[in-house]
């Protein structure tokens, strides 16, 4: 592990691409840490005495071993948020800046809409993928590059991507907004630049440390980044597709609980034992390290079945009108204690040995 303090800017600037993972969860930071993100740049920028604003860690891991003359993207395991969210405010203000008069255009030397983007937001030398500095995970990935590339329509105003961008957006062209000051705050922005090292670190311990504060994980969230995080991105990418992203599309109309609930339902089918409140990851990862000849993709498949089934008799989704309905009034009686049986029972008529 290498870690050492870096100008966020520079960190833009210097890096070849970032990438999220795609186990890494959905960008999700609202208007409240937007604003407060805001506050804390304008204040760093209109106080000359302050030299520098500490705004977290970015911590990275090596895609893989790179060359002199090929150098690898590095992987976010935590901060795609921070760095995220002011990609989106250097985008805004790019944006902003081409509207003003051409003299007008560089209100702090290095931060004309050109250098912005050239420097921070692009490679302009390269195509394809490899032409943003930073690619989020799948779900955010095309709005993030349609605001880039500013080929953002009316079809992208519902992902939280372009409702931040537009907020931004909006706060960069107030009247009464200082856009010096606005440049100055982003030049001040220091970081904790961590580094890991492939097959020599533990990741998911660090992420695990680095997320004890912040923003919370639900437990999904950390389930998925244990199961897919040490594999091989080719691996990662299989198994998510494949696997993990059908059984989340199964929850996603569904509140965090729903999710926890059926791990929990899980393990007390497999383990006999029903997992404390709060405590659905630990008892995850103590059964996976318990049963070592599973293997990452063997839980991850193991799941995903088990998955289909809780939501057939917890979700709503069964398709057979008796068992649907007898499903409804169990919903109704809220007798979520029988649902490992009920999960049991379903596992036998799901592979014909137990009749409807």
């Amino acid at each position: 592990m290498r870690a050492k303090d870096a100008n966020l800017l520079d960190l833009l600037k210097k890096a070849q691409q970032f990438i999220v993972p795609i186990y890494q969860r959905v960008y999700s930071w609202e208007s409240a840490e937007c604003e407060r993100l805001w506050d804390d740049i304008m204040q760093a920028g209109a106080q000359e005495r302050l030299g520098a604003h500490f705004t977290g860690s970015i911590v990275t891991v090596e895609r893989e071993q790179g060359t002199l003359t090929a150098a690898e993207p590095f992987l976010i395991i935590d901060g795609q948020q921070r760095i995220t969210t002011l990609s989106l405010v250097l985008a805004a203000l790019a944006s902003h800046l081409e509207t003003l008069p051409e003299d007008q255009q560089e209100p702090v030397e290095g931060f004309s809409p050109r250098k912005i983007r050239g420097r921070y937001l692009t490679n302009e030398d390269e195509d394809g993928e490899r032409y943003f500095k930073l690619l989020l995970s799948q779900s955010d990935r095309d709005d993030f590059k349609s605001i880039v590339r500013q080929t953002m329509n009316d079809t992208h105003g519902s992902s939280r991507i372009v409702q931040n961008y537009q907020l931004f957006s909006r706060k960069i062209a107030e009247p009464g907004t200082d856009l010096v000051a606005l440049c100055l705050g982003l030049r001040k922005l220091v970081v904790v630049d961590v580094t890991l090292t492939r097959g020599v670190d533990e990741p998911q311990l660090v992420f695990e440390a680095m997320n004890s504060t912040g923003k919370r994980l639900s437990q999904a969230d950390l389930i998925r980044n244990f199961i897919l995080m040490d594999l091989e991105p080719a691996d990662q990418t299989r198994l998510y597709d494949g696997y993990w992203y059908p059984m989340e599309q199964r929850f996603s109309a569904h509140a965090d609980w729903r999710f926890d609930g059926f791990v929990r339902t899980y393990l007390t089918l497999k383990t006999g034992t029903i997992p404390r409140l709060g405590d659905t990851y630990e008892a995850f990862k103590s059964f996976t390290y318990e049963h070592p000849e599973l293997g990452r993709e063997g839980i991850a498949v193991d799941l995903s079945i088990h998955a289909a089934w809780y939501s057939a008799f917890a979700l709503g989704t069964e398709p057979d009108p008796d068992l649907s309905r007898a499903f409804g009034e169990l919903e109704q009686l809220d007798a979520t204690v029988v649902y490992p049986l009920t999960l049991h029972l379903y596992a036998d008529y799901s592979v014909g040995s137990l009749a409807k």
